[in-house]
């Protein structure tokens, strides 16, 4: 390897205009160091202005290319600055960020490389897995919050079914009927294609009987599969992912999906529900000079892959808004052309390792990926099939907001473990969590399927409290709807969860937090 120049006067001239381009005074991430012509110019620093993290990124590269690593890498320094990080851990080796890391010859080597001033440290880190299958404490989401355009995702319906879900997710909000678990979801279908039932959404379309059919053999296979440890209670609450330790660095939230690899698009789409939960939960804050949260979204590509337009409209008006609630998201896939044109547009953080080009649909996407940066002093064909391990093409937004010039950089060394801890330490850990208590037991309360199932032949308007003196005046919903469903909205409002829903823009709701 050629040897690293020294001293800010030995750098060629297209070097020191790159390198000028991320000179930021204000605080920032080092990535790393420029590498140009085959030579490391550790003068010339790689960084991220910390107040740019929230405007969303792009992490890419082909398999065994370093993708992990620049994560637990950013992941460390935004810790470090008292940033909250939530990493998907989906080969299960990035519970390693909570424990020191191991100085060897290669770490030593890379560090003197790119004037690292390397330490072994760990970082305070959580650690999560979906419905508890894993290590980890366990993440739940009810039904009724994960909402019908997530649910068609994950059941794989098509536009009618997806729609007739949405129907179906509305008469039970109306109906304050808890839709806390699959059973409550299938008790109300079965519920509305029944003799008592099947007229109570007569005025508004109706649920055809083959559409309610495919509905309720869908999510039969779909609990047969595993996956209703998934939906219940208590849920999770996602402002424990906005957390501090106590020596005020970011916490880092793992949540662990080694052990459901085989379930991609549920993983993929239950990532979402995060997002589009805590999107719902947080006020406006506009810019701010360091993130509230920052969000790894891992293996990226699931989530897109067969998405009907109202999930991918949702998803990229979700992405776009989240940045003024003080969160950055950070996409993580093989190829820029993974994601869709409208939400790379707003990924203005962008680390791209290398790609391989073996196969004419590889060589396609290189040049499709190529087109995505900005004009380059570099010939970014050549250099991103030839880009080694912990290196990668980096172009960000400086503190103005512009993009920076692309730059080759060779990568710092994470300084936490870079594997996975052992797992008696990761199950103590999770057990020692304050929030062990909190979610670790199931719990199946009085929900739709307990109502409808007590009621007899009683339809859901007769299990609800009388109306009030002032609720008499027909509802803005009855004079538009005209059914006997919603003879009142308030009638509704008086209900437990009635009275609390509201949807966001991805039709995701919870009830109020009560702390």
């Amino acid at each position: 390897m050629p040897e690293a120049q020294s001293g800010s006067a030995a750098l060629p001239q297209e070097a020191l205009e790159i390198a000028a381009g991320y000179a930021f005074g204000g605080p920032a991430l080092d990535l790393g160091a420029l590498l140009w012509d085959g030579v490391c110019l550790p003068d010339a620093q790689v960084r991220i202005p910390l107040p740019m993290l929230n405007r969303h990124g792009l992490v890419a590269g082909a398999t065994g290319t370093g993708k992990t690593k620049t994560l637990q890498l950013i992941a460390e320094q935004l810790s470090a600055q008292g940033v909250p990080v939530f990493l998907a851990d989906i080969k299960g080796d990035v519970s390693g960020i909570s424990a020191p890391g191991a100085r060897n010859e290669k770490v030593q080597a890379r560090a003197a490389e790119v004037h690292q001033q390397w330490e072994a440290t760990g970082f305070p880190a959580e650690f999560y897995a979906l419905g508890g299958i894993g290590h980890g404490i366990p993440v739940r989401a009810t039904v009724t919050s994960f909402g019908p355009l997530l649910l068609s995702k994950v059941l794989q319906l098509n536009q009618t079914q997806e729609q007739s879900l949405g129907l179906i997710f509305h008469y039970a909000d109306q109906k304050g009927l808890a839709l806390v678990d699959l059973k409550d979801l299938r008790a109300v279908v079965a519920f509305l294609t029944s003799d008592e039932g099947k007229g109570e959404l007569k005025n508004i379309g109706g649920l055809s009987t083959a559409t309610a059919g495919v509905i309720l053999r869908t999510l039969t296979a779909f609990e047969a599969e595993g996956m209703a440890d998934f939906f219940g209670e208590p849920e999770f609450d996602t402002a424990e992912l906005l957390r501090t330790a106590d020596d005020g660095r970011g916490l880092v939230s793992v949540l662990e999906l080694a052990a459901v690899q085989d379930r991609p698009r549920l993983f993929s789409t239950f990532l979402m529900w995060l997002l589009a939960d805590l999107f719902h939960e947080l006020p406006e804050v506009g810019d701010v000079d360091r993130p509230k949260l920052v969000f790894f979204f891992d293996e990226a590509h699931l989530l897109f892959n067969g998405a009907s337009k109202a999930f991918l409209d949702s998803l990229t008006q979700t992405v776009r808004l989240v940045r003024s609630k003080g969160v950055g998201v950070f996409f993580v896939t093989q190829t820029a052309k993974d994601v869709p044109a409208d939400v790379l547009a707003q990924l203005g953080n962008r680390v791209q390792h290398a790609l391989r080009a073996f196969t004419p649909d590889d060589q396609k996407a290189l040049r499709a990926t190529v087109k995505t940066f900005p004009d380059s002093a570099y010939d970014l064909e050549e250099l991103l099939t030839g880009l080694g391990t912990g290196e990668a093409v980096v172009t960000v937004l400086s503190e103005k907001g512009a993009p920076t010039p692309v730059a080759a950089t060779r990568l710092r060394a994470p300084e936490s473990l870079m594997g996975p801890v052992d797992a008696g330490a990761l199950d103590s850990a999770v057990r020692s969590s304050s929030l062990y208590g909190r979610y670790a037991q199931a719990v199946d309360r009085e929900s739709a399927y307990e109502k409808l199932d007590s009621r007899g032949a009683k339809g859901p308007d007769e299990m609800k409290a009388p109306p009030r003196p002032h609720e008499e005046e027909p509802s803005v919903v009855e004079q538009v709807v005209g059914s006997g469903m919603f003879k009142s909205l308030a009638r509704s409002l008086g209900t437990q969860i009635g009275r609390e829903i509201t949807r966001s823009v991805f039709g995701t709701a919870r009830a109020r937090r009560r702390r």
